[in-house]
């Protein structure tokens, strides 16, 4: 890992999970004296001031806290990204590097190529493969992104100091880099926490809305609880995250739908070597994932 000089000041934009645990370890490894907090909740601002996640609160991005910054962390919904960039564009020192940690990247460097163009170079597009259904300061935790995946998708005008910065930050608190295309990103990550997402809502959508569902909830334990725990995830962010990686999604869903009726076909036929097989297939592959974890 590359050292790294202490930073004097982050500026945290939306303060939750993700950005809040990131400065947490930060903080707790000495490699940043101050951060300042911007998020349109007040309350959610005084629970982090309360945890210490940051040092100062700000309700809007404004030049008091951006003020001498060596970093700025864009974690709010990729949807307002653009309007982030925005605001940001008059307010940067030449110095400050710009990340940001949603889940669509094409989005992000698009948002950062329009609104802040003369500051690109500075700007690198990054994500961190970790998370939980909580949201909001008060889930910010420490070592959440131990032997994690972080992911970079350089857009290709970057200065590779900022860019080694950022990664050799991010790699303090225990992430494992990977580099890889924005395009490439955005169709693997539908494919594997997009989809899903939407699958589980889906099902508990079905459920809620049949006429015998709160019957059925009265009797869901383990299985229904561990299908849909991310459909507990908030509803802005995904609906946000789906919108912006809409088509990679598009194609999924009509790839699940066939494999629905492949199952379908299966029962109506009473077919119970293909519905063996077409299980033993799924089982080997998750088995064999949850094995190289």
């Amino acid at each position: 890992m590359t050292a790294i000089a202490p930073l004097k000041k982050i500026t945290l934009i939306g303060v939750g999970l993700i950005g809040g645990s990131f400065v947490l370890d930060l903080k707790h490894k000495g490699l940043v004296g101050q951060v300042a907090g911007v998020d349109l909740n007040a309350g959610n601002l005084e629970r982090a001031l309360e945890r210490k996640v940051i040092d100062e609160a700000f309700g809007t991005v404004c030049a008091e806290a951006l003020a001498g910054a060596d970093l700025v962390v864009i974690a709010t919904p990729v949807a307002t990204l653009p309007d982030v960039c925005r605001s940001l564009c008059p307010l940067l020192d030449s110095h400050t590097v710009i990340t940001d940690v949603g889940s669509t990247k094409q989005s992000a460097i698009d948002a950062f190529r329009r609104y802040l163009p003369e500051h690109l170079p500075r700007c690198v597009a990054a994500h961190p493969i970790a998370g939980s259904d909580r949201s909001g300061a008060l889930a910010a935790q420490f070592g959440l992104f131990q032997n994690k995946k972080l992911v970079v998708c350089p857009h290709g005008k970057e200065d590779s100091d900022g860019l080694l910065m950022l990664e050799s930050l991010w790699q303090a608190v225990g992430a494992r880099i990977c580099r890889m295309g924005a395009d490439e990103h955005d169709a693997v990550f539908a494919a594997v926490s997009h989809l899903p997402h939407l699958l589980a809502y889906a099902y508990v959508h079905q459920i809620a809305t049949h006429a015998d569902g709160s019957t059925y909830l009265d009797f869901a334990a383990s299985g229904f609880r561990d299908f849909t725990r991310i459909a507990s995830s908030h509803p802005a962010i995904w609906a946000d995250i789906c919108m912006a990686n809409k088509e990679s999604l598009l194609t999924l869903l009509y790839g699940q739908q066939k494999q629905l009726a492949a199952l379908a076909a299966m029962l109506e036929n009473a077919d119970v070597s293909a519905l063996y097989r077409y299980f033993e297939t799924a089982k080997h592959t998750r088995d064999d994932w949850a094995a190289s974890q």
